[in-house]
């Protein structure tokens, strides 16, 4: 089958096409085999294979491959989960650096925990599926670690992209006061999707500075969707929380500010929750580029670029 392999540390030219073999059935205890339709390209797979994460991945080292978010097929029947036979169309995402065998999503057919596995409904396209595992998780479960009661102000950076535009969206239904910073002309978008204030991205300095303008003392917390770091902690007020959600974006705690590293666990019910709730058009996720794996190189040039805000795709 075919897959991408990361063969060294480096840019994405580091990333080449290659042939391992097809996962048998039944080969790998407790897992079911997913033929793959889609993969998204997360913000973490760039910094794997960049190296800035080789302390991070233990005694892993190259050729592995890639890749958490998957959209696909059932090859193999669930066991005790009759709705979940063979050629039903699932979505989730593998825990990469829980497992860190080197088995990602950049491949034709991956083995997957069951519960792992959320279906997708029919109204529901494998691209947009793909866009939403790692993200919704991420999102959901920050907002839960940050534990900010309804009516708090909570900053969300990086909201044009997936995982902050959702960040958003749940923030806004626990009833949270919510400030976001995003791309210039999304601001009517996501004031539709909750934010109470939208500010335009910039340097930390400029962002801290709008911040303030609105929110004299501060916010409550800060949902780092940018992956922005420590030169946010000043529009945090004393007493406040930071969720961060890279192991090298991750501020030193002061003024009795609580730091909280935020690393997603699957959760499938949630995730089949999700993913209706995006078919009945009440969540919203983004994709920027739809792709073939072939052009994985430039797929991770153009998410390293900012081409564009959302989720880059890969279709295989």
């Amino acid at each position: 089958m075919r897959v991408v392999e990361v063969t060294a540390y480096g840019g994405p030219e580091v990333l080449r096409m290659a042939r391992r073999p097809k996962p048998e059935a039944g080969a790998v205890p407790g897992k079911v085999r997913v033929g793959l339709k889609a993969a998204g390209v997360n913000q973490a797979d760039l910094r794997i294979r960049a190296g800035r994460y080789a302390d991070a991945v233990g005694d892993l080292r190259p050729p592995f491959v890639l890749g958490t978010d998957f959209a696909g097929k059932l090859l193999d029947p669930v066991p005790g989960k009759p709705e979940m036979a063979v050629g039903t169309r699932v979505a989730g995402f593998v825990p990469w650096f829980e497992m860190l065998t080197g088995d990602g999503t950049y491949a034709e057919i991956i083995w997957a925990d069951p519960e792992w596995l959320a279906p997708i409904p029919d109204d529901v396209d494998y691209t947009v599926a793909a866009s939403l595992p790692l993200a919704s998780a991420t999102a959901q479960q920050g907002l839960e670690r940050l534990g900010l009661p309804a009516g708090a102000t909570l900053l969300v950076t990086g909201a044009s992209a997936v995982v902050g535009r959702l960040a958003v969206q749940y923030a806004h239904a626990a009833g949270l006061r919510v400030v976001a910073v995003a791309h210039e002309g999304d601001e009517p978008e996501l004031r539709v999707l909750g934010a109470d204030h939208v500010v335009t991205r910039g340097l930390p300095e400029d962002v801290v500075a709008k911040v303030r303008a609105g929110d004299p003392d501060g916010v409550d917390g800060v949902f780092d969707g940018a992956l922005v770091g420590p030169e946010l902690l000043p529009v945090v007020k004393d007493g406040g929380v930071f969720a961060a959600l890279a192991p090298d974006r991750v501020p030193v705690a002061e003024r009795d500010i609580r730091v909280e590293t935020v690393r997603a666990k699957p959760d499938a019910a949630r995730l089949a929750e999700s993913l209706r709730k995006v078919a009945d058009r009440e969540l919203v996720t983004r994709v920027a580029d739809v792709m073939p794996l072939e052009e994985v190189a430039e797929a991770h040039r153009r998410a390293e670029a900012g081409h564009r805000p959302g989720r880059m795709i890969l279709m295989i």
